[in-house]
């Protein structure tokens, strides 16, 4: 097939992959060995960050965008008029290679419509890994999105090959997929997802006796819900989250806001995105579930359905429960410590390694990295001085978005400088 047929389909197929965002490869380390090509020692791909700085990236397809299904929301539904295309398994593994040899990329994220059936689709994508694996000795990141349906021995063999596997929720209830997607069936997503947590657990159990054993989805397995396209409240959202979370011991649940791209009564009208903003804090609600000791019903309830959109989810539990403040960072164990606005993790075990040796005060707290802009309405110290001074919620909250919009101001100002 010629260079140019080829670089139509990526156009396309590329295109198309781009509305997935659940493509993260924390967790997966596979050595190079027997002078194989490319290495994966856990760093993150498609346009994320290591801890060192570095972006990196992969090379992010759909194998082809045709599809059975008809979901309101997706771009490559089958009423949907678009350009259509379908890459040969061949032709992944050669852009693969060929990407990866001239440095584009670091590994693969692969996903697909669904064409003739689930168990079809997803013996191909596995032939991909499986090509690459074995005939290219390829020891690059491999993320497959698994297909809704699909057989067990398929999702078995998928984690052979691949690091991580995700399979995507889509919408985070029952009655909005029925809705929006009334082809699919809400089962048909979860028994991938159980299948890949059993295979991971029975791993983890035989690697204990066989240190041989072949290693299974390494990277574990992450989902993706769309958010915006029905009326899911954040805290719906949140505790379908935390239902995947712990139910299939997830690495991480990934939220996209809708993005308007067609006209359907049963969708937002056009021009309604999503605001990045409510992405933002649900990626911040869910750090603070998983790492802060939080729960769902103590930052979103019924009186409280939905997230702030002005300030962080910590700072607004913290506004609602001012009876709990203030704290003296001297004597508060790690838990109430964690729950303090501009107080980060790593901040906390900084204080609770410091404060071993003497009283901590504001020079002290400044100097261990705490937002005290945040912070010092929240907390007292070894100082006579306390910054509470008996504000109300909304008076507090106005205080803090005015010193942080101040201090954000002078951040840019000072960077405009550097290039004047």
């Amino acid at each position: 097939m010629s260079f140019e047929r080829i670089r139509q389909k990526l156009s396309i197929l590329a295109d198309a992959a781009k509305y997935d965002v659940s493509c993260a490869s924390s967790g997966g380390k596979r050595a190079n060995t027997k002078k194989g090509l490319g290495n994966n020692t856990g760093f993150g791909i498609c346009h994320s960050y290591t801890e060192d700085g570095r972006c990196v990236s992969l090379l992010k397809i759909l194998l082809t965008n045709h599809c059975i299904y008809d979901c309101a929301y997706c771009i490559t539904r089958k009423s949907n008029d678009i350009k259509r295309a379908a890459f040969k398994i061949q032709e992944v593994v050669d852009l693969t290679i060929n990407f990866y040899r001239r440095n584009y990329i670091e590994g693969l994220f692969l996903s697909s419509g669904i064409f003739k059936n689930s168990d079809f689709t997803m013996e191909r994508l596995v032939a991909v890994a499986k090509k690459l694996r074995l005939e290219e000795n390829f020891n690059g990141y491999i993320h497959l999105k698994s297909i809704p349906g699909a057989s067990d021995e398929l999702m078995r063999e998928a984690g052979l090959y691949a690091d991580r596997l995700s399979v995507n929720i889509e919408i985070p209830t029952k009655s909005g997929l029925k809705l929006l997607a009334p082809d699919k069936k809400h089962e048909d997503f979860i028994k991938p997802m159980q299948k890949v947590k059993n295979e991971i657990i029975q791993y983890k159990a035989e690697r204990k006796i066989i240190k041989s054993t072949p290693r299974y989805a390494p990277a574990g397995q992450s989902t993706q819900m769309i958010i915006g396209a029905t009326g899911e409240s954040d805290r719906d959202i949140m505790y379908s989250a935390t239902y995947y979370y712990k139910k299939f011991n997830m690495r991480r649940v990934y939220y996209s806001g809708y993005i308007p791209v067609m006209t359907d009564s049963r969708l937002p009208s056009l021009g309604t995105e999503v605001p990045v903003l409510r992405e933002n804090r649900l990626y911040q609600t869910d750090w603070l579930l998983r790492f802060y000791g939080f729960s769902v019903n103590e930052i979103l309830n019924d009186t409280h359905k939905n997230l702030d959109l002005d300030i962080d989810p910590k700072l607004s539990w913290a506004l609602r429960n001012l009876h709990l403040f203030p704290i003296d960072v001297n004597k508060a164990d790690k838990r109430i410590l964690a729950r303090v606005p501009g107080i980060g993790m790593q901040s906390v075990f900084k204080i609770l390694q410091a404060r071993k040796f003497r009283n901590l005060d504001w020079s002290h707290l400044k100097a261990i990295g705490i937002a005290l802009n945040r912070a010092q309405y929240f907390i007292t110290c070894n100082s006579k001085d306390f910054y509470k001074k008996d504000h109300d919620p909304y008076t507090l909250k106005t205080k803090i978005l005015k010193s942080s919009n101040s201090k954000y101001k002078k951040y840019f100002n000072q960077q405009l400088s550097l290039f004047s």
